[in-house]
């Protein structure tokens, strides 16, 4: 009788990651990136066709792709070794050649719009402002561009242009929930939302004629709903909410009026179409759980990438916006059956303060459980763990892990109020959400309190150095991923269009000192009894590697169990397959060195 042995850990990791894609205007080619060849490249297909062939060998993490409106080029985007400064390129169809556009080293590039006949690039960059950043708009025949926007307040960028590129639209961020949408129009500026003085975000926007544009907001609201904005009168009008969950992301459908919107609701997304006409909103059914990105195409054809808990990243096609979506990408587990994998269950626990959270509980199979919890905090934070395909969640459930992923406060997907509660409280709430996760699991029975582990990335990173500081009595070993140390060296180590939002977002070095000393992992040292494994990239731009080194080298001062990797052709992430197997496996490695009884 024929056995098979139980899988090996680069048969997870051997799933493919879409980044981005792009369909040109024919819609007989889409470009997407992906790791398909073990970094990233653009690859393209012939459609209807599916079968890929790679188009760029640059080996290198792609921020953009986005076609000409006669698809005789596109504009591509790629940055260094996880460095995170994009650089803008033209590439034909059929790939091959990369023509700098707009490239400089140490400055980066924020892909905006190509006009319609492809002869101007808008684009922002922190080149000449290095903090607040400015918009261009760049002649392709002539070489020579303009500045239309000097960026001020906080980091500016553009957004859309009118289709007959009178009016551009931009924003400035202020922090993660204050952004606020602007119009640059007859040379003067137009605030978008009416000035109430009360914070809210503008997040996404699309121009519908020369006169009118809609955009996602909260003005008003903690829930981000749909609104229009006469261009011509300056008037703004609340438009519709979405039946369940926030909007997050707005897609115009000019041919058919239509504008396509996905919506959060805590750990899944959801599509919906509103007629511009009819002034209806239908809901969409989609194949994903978690929707990554939408493309219209002009056929009227919906192009979407997603994934789900138990699929990593592929890309769906629904032609003329209904009917069942076609699928163009297969990308599985290889050699895993889907039922093998996890999907999490939804679970919802009181925290301290009686606030309600929610939390994605990935419960291993009973053939394979072996009996160990391990404790997720999600990176952001304001973001949110929700149901999408991780390599190395499903590593170690088929090895017998189960795993617990909190949406504690300050988590996104549950409206502009739960988000601010991390704003200048980093190490409090937070932290205390995520203990409560561990004290719910253990009084449910789903977690023996002598066999929990802890493990998170960024901001993850940061609050498993804090627990392990804080509640090391609660796990068993702890592995920190590119974390933050030291709240004091973070706030001046980030990227410099970052800066405008530290004093919101964390807080003040110096007026909150107190604060700052209390919620820094690394005043925890004493308190740091566990093993531990430290992993980061040398490149990374957002946590630098100094996050890392001192916080290593202080506990291997005090003579600590503490392991460290670091990756010198990596950033905020992986862009190489075989840095992610070798980190992951280590992971894995480390994880069961402390949990064999």
């Amino acid at each position: 009788m024929i056995s098979f042995q139980k899988p090996k850990a680069e048969q997870f990791f051997q799933t493919t990651v879409i980044q981005q894609f792009a369909v040109n205007a024919e819609e007989s080619q889409l470009m997407f990136s992906s790791n398909m060849n073990g970094a990233f490249n653009i690859w393209g297909m012939d459609l209807p066709h599916t079968f890929p062939y790679p188009l760029t060998f640059i080996n290198q993490n792609c921020h953009g792709i986005h076609y000409a409106e006669n698809s005789d080029f596109a504009v591509v985007s790629f940055d260094e070794n996880g460095d995170e400064n994009s650089q803008l390129y033209a590439m034909p169809p059929e790939g091959g050649q990369l023509v700098p556009l707009r490239t400089e080293e140490g400055e980066r590039h924020f892909f905006g719009s190509l006009s319609e006949d492809g002869k101007r690039l808008y684009y922002t960059t922190t080149r000449d402002n290095a903090t607040f950043l400015n918009t261009y708009c760049y002649d392709l025949e002539n070489d020579t561009e303009k500045k239309l926007i000097e960026g001020s307040g906080g980091a500016t960028y553009f957004a859309a242009r009118s289709p007959e590129e009178q009016t551009i639209a931009f924003i400035r961020h202020f922090a993660n929930t204050y952004v606020l949408g602007y119009l640059l129009k007859g040379g003067k500026e137009v605030q978008l939302t009416p000035d109430n003085g009360e914070q809210h975000t503008v997040s996404d926007m699309a121009f519908t004629g020369e006169k009118d544009m809609y955009l996602l907001t909260n003005y008003g609201e903690d829930f981000t709903y749909l609104a229009h904005f006469d261009v011509e009168n300056e008037q703004f009008t609340k438009v519709i909410n979405a039946p369940e969950g926030e909007f997050s992301s707005l897609h115009f459908d000019k041919d058919r009026k239509k504008l396509y919107l996905s919506a959060s609701l805590g750990v899944e997304d959801l599509l919906y179409v509103y007629s511009l006409e009819g002034k209806t909103l239908d809901n969409m059914e989609t194949p994903v759980d978690v929707i990554e990105q939408i493309t219209i195409g002009k056929s009227g054809a919906v192009y979407l990438m997603g994934r789900r808990a138990v699929e990593p990243f592929n890309i769906f096609k629904l032609a003329d916006g209904a009917g069942d979506w076609e699928r163009l990408t297969s990308f599985k587990v290889p050699g895993i059956a889907e039922e093998s994998l996890v999907d999490p269950d939804v679970i919802r626990y009181p925290s301290y303060d009686g606030l309600e959270i929610e939390a994605l509980y990935f419960k291993a199979k009973p053939e394979v459980e072996n009996g160990y919890l391990i404790h997720w905090p999600h990176g952001g934070p304001q973001a949110s763990e929700r149901k999408m395909f991780r390599a190395l969640f499903q590593l170690l459930l088929n090895r017998g892990y189960s795993i617990i992923a909190p949406n504690f406060r300050g988590s996104t997907g549950y409206g502009l109020s739960f988000m601010k509660m991390v704003e200048g409280d980093w190490g409090y709430g937070p932290r205390l959400d995520n203990v409560k996760a561990i004290d719910y699991m253990i009084e449910q029975g789903y977690a023996d309190k002598d066999k929990i582990l802890l493990m998170g990335g960024s901001y993850g990173g940061y609050m498993a150095l804090l627990l392990h500081g804080r509640h090391a009595d609660y796990y068993k070993a702890v592995v920190d991923i590119f974390g933050v140390s030291n709240l004091f060296s973070f706030v001046e180590s980030v990227p410099e269009h970052w800066k405008p939002v530290m004093k919101q977002w964390v807080g003040d070095p110096e007026t909150d000192k107190a604060k700052f000393t209390e919620d820094t992992p690394i005043t925890y040292l004493d308190s740091m009894t566990k093993p531990m494994l430290v992993i980061q990239g040398a490149n990374d731009p957002r946590v630098v590697k100094a996050e890392s080194d001192q916080i290593v080298e202080a506990l291997k001062e005090k003579g600590a169990a503490v392991e460290y990797i670091v990756l010198e052709d990596e950033g905020h992430g992986f862009s190489k397959k075989e840095n992610e197997i070798n980190v992951y496996k280590s992971v894995l490695a480390f994880f069961e060195k402390y949990t064999k009884n």
